[in-house]
């Protein structure tokens, strides 16, 4: 038998000790899933008559958060974290279980849901506000706040129909922001809008932080994690599989991830051991272990092919989650079809908006890669610290030559090829790490 699903708010003052503001038990979500439309209608005038399969997205959760702590939520696509989420604003009714919550909760989740788009923006701060529980004059009191921070001008008297998708952003997370929330949920959300106002967003994120508030962030930017959360759970196929330390949950979740985990969290079969690393190191199949892009544009004369490739962290494992402060080889595997004097080895990268970020070949770094013969296989190694910004880029790879005339002939070329992730445990500016070495004296 189904436990009574249960949905409980107390708006209590702040407590002065460490308790709990959040306790979730047995939580579970399942959805019907009809193969036809005419089972759903079969299944409702008979209701003795199942048509339908069920997918389970969230089983047996339980979680306790307390005052002040700051959850990092992992999990690859589908794992169950949005639809916890929603269970928790209200926005979806649990199947099973109980969520049990002290004060007032604010959602960076599905921005907008609140609004009417036929009232104006200034009519709709006034309307979200009634949703959250706000009086007419605890709303007022925070307008001209919600005001200057979406900073839409005169758009603000228009109705929200008319709105761009980023000034309806601005005003919907102005709104969510602004009403002193105790518990606040954040995903995927913090980077609307244009540069300047992600910046107010993050400000106004860390000044919750130093409230001490209660936060839920679910990102899929591990850096984020590191960087603002205590704390860490991961999610899978509906089943939380970790609970506990951050920098612990991130291995965990780089190893799931790279495949050195199964679904339940355990270790399986696909575990990188000393020997598998060894393994890599020529015969191997190393793109299996990397996310290739299907879109990628390959081209050249087929002189030369670049036939395996992969990114290795200092252990020599495959890795597509990188530490920017720690060494990392990109390896090409090349079969040579002429015989090709100085060949020149090129590798690439360039962030998600398709910008040439760095980049280096054989030739530039005067390379002597002297004669290679037809049929000959050659591994190429550019062993660095990409000391990039957190993000996603693409890794390029080529494979050219010069003529008698001077004139660059590409032979194999691929164009993001591999899809990977830069993550960091400090915080920087811009899109590269300095990583400089500070001295300072007093002057006598």
């Amino acid at each position: 038998m189904s436990k009574e699903i249960e949905l409980e708010e107390q708006r209590n003052e702040e407590p002065e000790n460490k308790e709990n503001v959040l306790e979730i038990k047995n939580l579970c979500k399942k959805y019907k899933m009809y193969h036809h439309k005419k089972d759903r209608l079969f299944e409702i005038l008979l209701p003795h008559y199942e048509r339908h399969s069920t997918f389970t997205a969230l089983e047996d959760f339980n979680l306790e958060l307390k005052k002040g702590e700051i959850l990092g939520i992992l999990g690859r696509n589908g794992a169950g974290k949005s639809t916890l989420l929603k269970m928790i604003t209200g926005v979806v009714t649990p199947t099973s279980g109980s969520i049990k919550m002290k004060g007032r909760i604010s959602s960076l989740l599905e921005l907008g849901t609140a609004f009417n788009p036929e009232l104006t923006g200034y009519e709709n701060i006034y309307q979200h506000g009634q949703i959250m529980g706000l009086t007419h004059e605890e709303v007022k009191a925070k307008e001209q706040e919600i005001i200057d921070f979406a900073d839409i001008g005169e758009h603000l008297s228009q109705p929200v129909k008319t709105y761009s998708s980023g000034m309806f952003a601005r005003l919907a997370f102005a709104c969510a922001i602004n009403v002193d929330p105790d518990i606040l949920i954040v995903d995927e959300v913090l980077s609307v809008g244009d540069m300047a106002f992600q910046l107010k967003c993050f400000k106004r994120f860390e000044q919750f932080k130093k409230k001490g508030k209660t936060i839920l962030f679910v990102t899929h930017s591990i850096s984020d994690v590191l960087n603002n959360c205590n704390r860490t759970i991961i999610l899978q196929q509906g089943k939380k599989i970790f609970d506990g330390e951050v920098k612990e949950g991130v291995e965990e979740y780089k190893k799931l991830i790279t495949k050195m985990k199964d679904a339940e969290g355990t270790r399986g079969k696909n575990k990188i051991t000393k020997e598998t690393v060894r393994a890599l190191d020529d015969k191997a199949d190393w793109k299996k272990h990397f996310t290739i892009n299907p879109d990628m544009i390959v081209y050249g004369n087929d002189e030369a092919v670049i036939y395996d490739y992969g990114i290795f962290n200092e252990a020599g494992a495959p890795e597509t989650l990188i530490d920017n402060g720690e060494e990392t080889t990109i390896k090409l595997k090349v079969l040579f079809k002429q015989d090709i004097e100085m060949p020149t080895m090129s590798v690439t990268i360039k962030d998600f908006h398709g910008k040439e970020i760095c980049g280096t070949n054989t030739n530039f770094l005067e390379i002597d890669t002297g004669e290679c013969k037809k049929g000959e296989e050659y591994i190429f190694e550019f062993k660095q610290k990409l000391r990039l910004a957190p993000g996603k880029y693409t890794l390029s790879i080529s494979c050219s030559r010069f003529d008698d005339s001077g004139e660059l002939i590409v032979m194999n070329r691929n164009y993001d090829a591999i899809i990977f992730e830069v993550t960091s445990q400090k915080k920087m500016v811009g899109c590269f790490d300095m990583n400089p070495t500070v001295k300072f004296k007093k002057l006598d």
